[in-house]
């Protein structure tokens, strides 16, 4: 109400002294009454007179009932609410704009949130599905490196036996070894990925076989395990116990058991197959003893156990057995880490695990709460500014008997009516858009329709968003006093206004932090991408050396160059341009006790490593060993790795590691090949003398020759030189794109999420400015009448969405900075959040809703003022 007020306690007794249906009569009458005394006689006397008026009231004290309330609860029943369902419906189909507004923009709201909910319940029930997931845990090392608190998560190969053995309160424990063998039934083969696992590996992780021979699942030698997957590829059927399979062309392995598909939210999902631990690990042999962490460890605690408890007992045990080995074991420890954290917290800070993914599940949370708030902020929104279309309605409800709680519940049916319809589209939209949603991102979303609890849940969540975008309109629409507007003098009052103008900003301010959050991980992308990686990952492959190709690699790299489909080649540790191995106890010239604790990531070649892989030389040679017979002890350092070992002339120098001298030949550019948003690490790359064997090959393909016309000329010469293993290669340009894919998905995930809600939003905008226009219509036409010309008209409209679209960017703009932040902490390669990324958000922004509202303000202002004022 504008003006002078009369006193509060004095309103406060009336409501004391009268029902509710009472004050709604009267309440009107008494304020006109203390408007026009304080208008004629001042605010003291109108007061005075205000409070006599409300005493006069007080004998109804003595006939209003105790039950009653502000909102009494009427008595309802299916007849009544039935009538409130036809009403509501009748009412949508009056204002089918509204309707379709508020429709559509729930539907898109409630389809972007169940698809943000469905990728989060992905990504937190990762490894999370197992029968005893809280008494789970990998054992994880900790050490200190370059000065540096290190944290991983392989380790020995004999430490499963002796926690299980010398600790009861692990209750099981396996090893665990992922690996790529080529299985063959017959004249069909393959090379397949499977793992090596003790007998326990089955029963912590509930592999229950679908059919097993009597003995335990991975106890006997000679036995394999197979998913249901490879025994259909091999044998057509599931039932495939007792069939044989070759390995490598020369091992017979009998099925013992075929177990279920392990599924997609799993680390073990591409496991076909388990082997007997024994089978390639021996005991004794190299890579089986306490100074090789090359092995996953899992335990079962019993129960009861304590994490903590557990921690401190079997903190040193791998340094107790690494004494004498290894040179400085005092700060080397192993603790437990829970298969809760598993997938989503992997970022390591100061030697601890600290965070990782569930940063961006945190994150997309609350992106999915927002764009539900923008949608019910559209449905608050429009459904208020329709207030004054509908107060005669109500008033003529109240005259006629209805209570204040029928209407409000009349009012939420129909926010609950529409928020049910738009939750039946949504689930259309849900059912045809996850396939393209999951080929969008990667993944492997699937929601269960099938299931009562996701219906339960459906419903649920569709009421929710009814109730909360209904209850605020609901509200604001039954309080309606039916005296004032049945008089005619019913208007928004001071408050519908600016609390809708509020919404907006708030529906604007969500917008503007998913911008900025797009346009900050793009860049951040961007500029990892754009980082030099050191090499030319284009025409780039590798590929393993099995059976024979390791014996006679001298033949088929003649062969291969020979073909002319390959320009150059280099036998490595492992793939090009990924980590091999690491190094650490390395001894070079001026080292000091400490720098034994420095870790080398470890490369091998024989010839051509330079030229193969693209590296730039800046100093020396490569490692050639067709024309240098000592270059099997010859190697090469990256720019850090000379750093690290503080060498002025590093050309010469001796390096002492895995009980060998080792000459250093050249020193090349520094080159990624872990992840792109981390510091380069000192790496050397070796040549064939040492410890590992060197069983892969890097491959420079001739960019001369057609792609596919090359890989079939290597197809051939592997095939010819070994035709019992099948060709298999990999891209280096596609591994290397491989190491962008979780940043890329949460920034499709952003953007895409980010366009709906800016959707959402300007459905909003539109449907304001198109009553705005309406509810302005006699203003504009006065304007018209006085001078005023179109544009300025256009202007003056569009300036009431510009300035709210300005107050939301004020406070967007350090939201989205701290968001983005914080994100960004997880990169020790980041980019620097830039002014450009806040003008472009507050450009685009303005230049969307200014599009959206143009059009209702030029109509609005091209309108006849003669049509418009013809009833004054």
């Amino acid at each position: 109400m504008n003006g002078p007020k009369p006193p509060k306690f004095a309103e406060q007794l009336l409501y004391l002294f009268c029902s509710a249906a009472q004050v709604e009569e009267v309440q009107g009458d008494l304020q006109e009454r203390f408007q026009k005394c304080a208008s004629r006689w001042g605010m003291r006397r109108a007061k005075l007179r205000y409070v006599l008026e409300v005493l006069g009231f007080a004998r109804f004290v003595f006939i209003k009932s105790q039950k009653t309330t502000l909102y009494p609860t009427p008595n309802y029943s299916v007849g009544m609410l039935s009538n409130y369902l036809r009403i509501s419906w009748r009412s949508l189909l009056k204002s089918k704009g509204f309707a379709f507004i508020n429709i559509v923009g729930l539907a898109v709201g409630m389809t972007a949130a169940a698809l943000i909910f469905l990728w989060i319940q992905n990504e937190l029930q990762f490894d999370r599905q197992y029968s005893r997931t809280d008494r789970i845990y990998q054992i994880y090392n900790r050490d200190v490196f370059n000065s540096e608190k290190t944290v991983w998560s392989t380790s020995p190969s004999p430490l499963a036996p002796v926690l299980k053995a010398s600790y009861p309160d692990i209750e099981l424990a396996t090893r665990y070894a992922p690996l790529t063998l080529l299985l063959s039934v017959g004249d069909v083969n393959s090379n397949v990925k499977g793992a090596l696992a003790d007998p326990d590996f089955v029963n912590i992780f509930d592999i229950f076989p679908l059919s097993a021979t009597k003995n335990p699942p991975l106890a006997e030698a000679g036995k394999i395990v197979i998913s249901k997957r490879l025994a259909m590829n091999f044998f057509g059927t599931e039932n495939a116990v007792g069939k044989r399979i070759q390995i490598d062309n020369r091992d017979n392995f009998l099925v013992a058991a075929v177990m279920d598909n392990l599924p997609a939210n799993s680390q073990f999902q591409d496991i076909d197959y388990l082997l007997p631990w024994e089978y390639m690990i021996k005991p004794g042999s190299a890579g089986a003893d306490w100074t090789s962490n090359n092995f996953s460890t899992f335990v079962l605690l019993r129960r009861g156990a304590q994490e903590a408890a557990v921690n401190q007992k079997i903190r040193k045990v791998t340094a107790h057995h690494l004494k004498g080995k290894v040179d400085n074991v005092a700060h080397r420890e192993i603790f437990l880490h829970s298969a809760h954290k598993w997938h989503l917290y992997s970022k390591i800070e100061n030697g601890e695990v600290v965070g990782g993914g569930i940063v961006a599940v945190r994150l997309f949370a609350v992106v999915a709460v927002f764009i539900l708030m923008i949608a019910c902020v559209n449905f608050v929104n429009l459904s208020t500014a329709r207030g004054e279309m509908r107060a005669r309605e109500v008033g003529i409800r109240k005259v006629a008997g209805a209570a204040q709680g029928s209407l409000v519940m009349r009012f939420m049916g129909e926010a609950v009516l529409l928020a049910l319809i738009a939750g039946l589209f949504a689930a259309a939209a849900i059912w045809s858009l996850t396939p393209t949603f999951n080929e969008l991102i990667g993944s492997h979303l699937q929601p269960d329709f099938g299931s009562p609890v996701f219906w339960a849940s459906g419903i649920a969540f569709v009421l929710f968003t009814g109730f909360l975008a209904g209850s605020y309109p609901a509200i604001v629409l039954s309080s309606f006093q039916p005296a004032r507007v049945l008089k005619g003098s019913y208007s928004r009052g001071p408050v519908a206004v600016p609390a809708r103008k509020g919404l907006v900003v708030i529906q604007f301010t969500f917008a503007i932090v998913l911008i900025i959050s797009t346009l900050v991980i793009r860049n951040q992308i961007d500029h990892a991408e754009q980082r030099d990686n050191g090499f030319n990952k284009e025409h780039l492959l590798y590929a393993a050396l099995p059976g024979n190709l390791e014996k006679h690699y001298a033949l088929l790299r003649d062969e291969l160059l020979a073909s002319g489909a390959v320009v150059s080649t280099t036998r490595s540790l492992g793939p090009a341009m990924s980590l091999n191995t690491r190094q650490w106890g390395v001894k070079f010239p001026g080292s000091v006790e400490t720098d034994k604790n420095v870790e080398f990531d470890l490369f091998g070649a024989d010839r051509d490593f330079v030229k193969t892989t693209g590296v730039e030389l800046v100093a020396g040679r490569d490692i050639d060993l067709s024309q240098y017979s000592t270059d099997s002890t010859a190697i090469v350092l990256n720019e850090t790795a000379v750093k690290a070992m503080r060498l002025k002339t590093p050309i010469g120098s001796i390096v002492h590691f895995q009980n060998t001298d080792w000459h250093i030949v050249g020193v090349v550019k520094d080159f990624i090949y872990e992840s792109p948003y981390s510091p380069v690490k000192p790496a050397i790359i070796t040549g064939p003398g040492g410890l590992l064997a060197h069983q892969w090959v890097n491959l420079r393909l001739n960019p001369a020759n057609p792609l596919d016309k090359s890989l079939t000329v290597l197809e051939s010469v592997f095939k010819k030189i070994d035709p019992r293993y099948p060709f298999s290669y990999s891209f280096v340009d596609d591994i290397y794109e491989a190491r962008f894919a979780r940043e890329k998905q949460i920034g499709i995930l952003t953007s895409t999420f980010t366009g709906l809600a800016i959707f959402i939003s300007c459905m909003g905008i539109f449907g304001l400015a198109t009553f705005s226009a309406q509810q302005r219509i006699k203003e504009i036409g006065v304007r018209k009448v006085l001078g005023a010309s179109v544009p300025s008209i256009v202007a003056l409209l569009i300036g009431d969405f510009v300035r709210l679209v300005a107050m939301a960017f004020l406070i967007a703009a350090p939201i989205g900075w701290y968001i983005m932040d914080q994100w960004l902490g997880d990169f020790e390669y980041r980019v620097k959040i830039g002014p450009g990324v806040f003008v472009f958000a507050i450009c685009s922004t303005l230049f969307i809703v200014v599009a959206t509202v143009v059009m209702q303000a030029t109509r609005a202002a091209l309108m006849n003022p003669v049509r418009s004022l013809a009833n004054e």
